[in-house]
């Protein structure tokens, strides 16, 4: 019988089969080992022995949530067959910070999630602020990555800059499987009340992953259902840090810039103004587009220089 792991402790799972029943199911020694291992997320089959139930089996994934243990060099795996990554971001309090919502790209495109990127609190909006919402915008579509705008104290509100509102998001994540992160504050539990309103009193008692510190009541990962769409709940990806990538693997997840750093003269080039023969020093710096690739271009080189500082032997993960 075909079920998906909800979540886990230890050797024990609690399983969704297809009819929307949960049960609780022990694995096989097999499927216990750290390469072949279930996580939340997996799709598995079930047998029944006795009066338990037993999963025998796990399906190929289409993703997966994970990080390298770099001192240990293997890959620790917290969830899988992830549909979206959601990176939720304001236009108010707190302030737009570009560079995390970069951090959350590099991730989707390592995991192989797609991801969309949600500008809350638009009711705040208001022009001439430092925030110069259409550059983001395009930003985003440069990339390909789609966007939404909404307001969940005006959830009517009409999109002004994307076209996309509540409603759109609503429809995009209907059936899916997704993350929901961003910094603390961006409003998180009130963008999940406005989608799944009469899952209200769940979200009170499930506390859906705040990015950075926040409070979580348990290790464990689990998936959280809000009828309309499930949410992975995992403590393993909320950090900031993009420490277990290795500095030479960054550029590859920033495939937009990517052929450019690929057009150096010198395949060490560290792409720092002044840098000889760097390909992104000869583009012209009025043009608007050369704006979208610097920015994305200062977004790369602090993070590589961030987990460039701590030597592989002394990290942590």
């Amino acid at each position: 019988m075909r079920a998906r792991i909800l979540r886990s402790s230890q050797r024990e799972f609690d399983c969704r089969l297809e009819s929307g029943e949960q049960v609780q199911a022990r694995a096989l020694g097999n499927l216990l080992k750290s390469e072949e291992s279930v996580v939340v997320g997996d799709y598995v089959s079930l047998r029944q022995e006795g009066e338990e139930w037993v999963i025998f089996e796990r399906e190929d994934r289409t993703s997966e949530i994970f990080r390298h243990l770099v001192r240990e060099n293997k890959k620790k795996i917290t969830a899988a067959n992830c549909d979206l990554l959601v990176i939720l971001t304001s236009v108010s309090k707190p302030q737009y910070k570009r560079g995390i919502l970069d951090r959350f790209l590099v991730r989707a495109h390592q995991w192989q999630i797609k991801p969309i990127v949600v500008f809350n609190k638009m009711d705040e909006w208001e022009e001439g602020n430092d925030l110069d919402l259409n550059f983001e915008v395009d930003r985003l579509l440069e990339l390909g990555v789609e966007g939404y705008e909404i307001s969940c104290v005006e959830p009517e509100r009409k999109p002004q800059f994307l076209g996309l509102g509540l409603e759109d998001l609503r429809s995009r994540l209907k059936g899916k499987t997704s993350i929901l992160l961003g910094q603390s504050g961006v409003g998180k539990s009130s963008t999940i009340n406005a989608l799944a309103p009469e899952h209200a009193e769940q979200l009170k008692t499930k506390m859906v992953g705040k990015a950075g510190k926040g409070t979580h009541t348990t290790t464990w990962s689990e998936i959280v259902d809000f009828g309309l769409f499930d949410l992975i709940d995992s403590p393993g990806i909320r950090s900031f840090s993009l420490e277990d990538i290795h500095p030479e693997e960054l550029i590859s997840y920033f495939s937009d810039i990517e052929p450019i750093a690929g057009a150096c003269q010198f395949s060490n080039c560290t792409h720092l103004e002044g840098s000889k023969g760097c390909a992104f020093w000869k583009l012209d710096p009025d043009n608007r587009q050369t704006q979208l690739v610097f920015s994305r271009l200062e977004s790369y080189l602090r993070i590589r220089a961030e987990i460039s500082e701590t030597p592989t032997w002394a990290k942590k993960v």
